[in-house]
């Protein structure tokens, strides 16, 4: 998939990992080790953007729960890419390997802090089905679905 000079295509942890520890709404982005553990063993996408064959962003998701709903677990767009629709095209290449691989939502959870996050999640068609409550309001887990089918 691609637009104007944006690419996406399934890419690798060690690209993630390189994305995640420039976002700086990450205060302690995950390493190689945690994508291994999580991912082992599951069917999973890692789906990267590039820009002029300069990484942009990422998103990675797989199947936590062992049903028919896809987790979409970390993701983000560096900022000097953002406002270019990087993360609705990621998205919508998750969304699409999820269907083609038999899943019929998509699940995730972010923080309250996060609030773009939130509005991305809830302009693309997700709605609040849980909360986890944390001392601190702020660190409140939203938990949101989509349905594909």
């Amino acid at each position: 998939m691609s637009s104007n000079k944006a690419t996406i295509r399934e890419g690798t942890i060690e690209e993630v990992v390189k994305i995640s520890n420039q976002i700086p709404e990450f205060d302690s982005p995950y390493g190689r080790e945690e994508y291994l553990k999580r991912l082992d063993g599951k069917k999973y996408l890692i789906a990267i953007a590039k820009v002029e064959n300069e990484l942009a962003g990422f998103k990675v998701g797989y199947d936590k729960f062992g049903n028919t709903s896809f987790y979409t677990w970390m993701g983000g767009v560096l900022p000097r890419f953002r406002k270019m629709g990087l993360a609705k095209a990621l998205a919508g290449f998750q969304e699409q390997f999820a269907v083609e691989e038999g899943f019929d939502s998509v699940i995730l959870k972010t923080r309250n802090r996060h609030k773009n996050m939130l509005h991305f999640a809830i302009s693309s068609g997700f709605g609040i089905v849980g909360l986890e409550h944390r001392p601190e309001q702020s660190e409140n887990r939203i938990l949101l679905k989509k349905q594909l089918k």
